[in-house]
């Protein structure tokens, strides 16, 4: 299988609560469990405490909330994981649970679960080492364009992710074969950067908020940002429009449940998620990981889920 052209983040809810006889819900009673398939520290990790703490804090759910990291297969195993619990189980997931299937990496599909809520976007950046040659994007794919495999490029947990896609897609404009770039598979940011500092790869691609530290350390430069604009935060990163390619790529999450939630059930927690996103707590969340607020309720997320599944699909060549 040859992927020649791929180009989000979701976080997915699996919540198994009991209702009573007369259709009425009944009170949760035992912890509830937030899976994130990645190791601590991942964008799936972030979100998954973030909620923890907010839901935690601003008591919207009476219950104790656990954060269990089931990492493997680029959310596979934490995703199956969820699946097979009988308990109540939330897991986090990202557009990883679309392409993973159109790939045929995965039987899973997000008609698998139910939709409840989108919550957040982010941006996606290119890095390299501190003392790298490579300057600038443009010169970056210039020299890719003449050579497509002059340079590795790293990238997390799995082919076919966002950082992956955002990546390809700009590399398209830019005259690329992308079939032709070579791409190596890191399970977490973390070791992408550790092989980047290490010079087992030249470059790399991943969501700004894995990024930042290391580039606040110093140890990293951000070339480009997928953003429309610069940020006000980063006003020294240019963006891919800037460098001469038209590209604005958005990660976005949400979160859904196991396949035919009662109806009950998602109202819980589209009210309570509701409620969460207008917290100031959620609000500096967004700040601080310099996410964006992208908040849709089940419907909207249904409709959402349909129509980014088919825009995968006509950015996927599968052969």
């Amino acid at each position: 299988m040859r992927i020649k052209l791929m180009s989000s983040f979701v976080l997915v809810v699996m919540f198994c609560a009991g209702c009573s006889h007369d259709g009425e819900q009944e009170a949760i009673t035992d912890t509830v469990t937030i899976i994130a398939p990645s190791s601590i520290g991942g964008g799936w990790d972030k979100t998954a405490r973030a909620i923890q703490d907010i839901l935690m804090s601003n008591n919207l759910l009476d219950e104790d909330i656990q954060v269990l990291n089931k990492i493997g297969a680029g959310g596979e195993l934490g995703w199956k994981y969820a699946k097979q619990q009988k308990g109540h189980v939330l897991a986090m997931n990202s557009s990883l649970l679309i392409t993973n299937h159109l790939l045929g990496q995965s039987k899973l599909t997000y008609k698998d679960f139910t939709p409840i809520a989108t919550l957040a976007t982010e941006w996606d950046v290119v890095i390299v080492s501190k003392d790298s040659e490579i300057k600038n994007a443009k010169s970056l794919m210039e020299n890719l364009k003449e050579t497509p495999q002059a340079y590795k490029i790293g990238v997390s947990p799995r082919l076919g992710n966002d950082d992956q896609i955002s990546f390809v897609l700009a590399s398209k404009q830019a005259g690329i074969h992308p079939e032709e770039l070579d791409f190596l598979v890191y399970e977490n940011s973390g070791q992408v950067v550790d092989a980047l500092l290490k010079k087992q790869i030249d470059v790399a691609t991943m969501t700004l908020s894995e990024a930042k530290k290391y580039y606040d350390s110093e140890q990293v430069q951000m070339l480009v940002i997928s953003s429309e604009k610069r940020l006000k935060g980063l006003p020294e990163i240019p963006t891919w429009t800037e460098e001469g390619i038209e590209l604005v790529f958005k990660h976005w999450r949400g979160i859904m449940g196991p396949p035919n939630m009662p109806e009950k059930e998602i109202e819980f927690w589209e009210t309570t998620l509701a409620k969460m996103v207008k917290t100031e707590e959620w609000k500096q969340t967004l700040q601080k990981y310099m996410w964006e607020d992208f908040y849709m309720n089940s419907s909207e997320t249904s409709r959402f889920l349909d129509e980014e599944n088919e825009k995968y699909r006509e950015l996927m060549e599968i052969n």
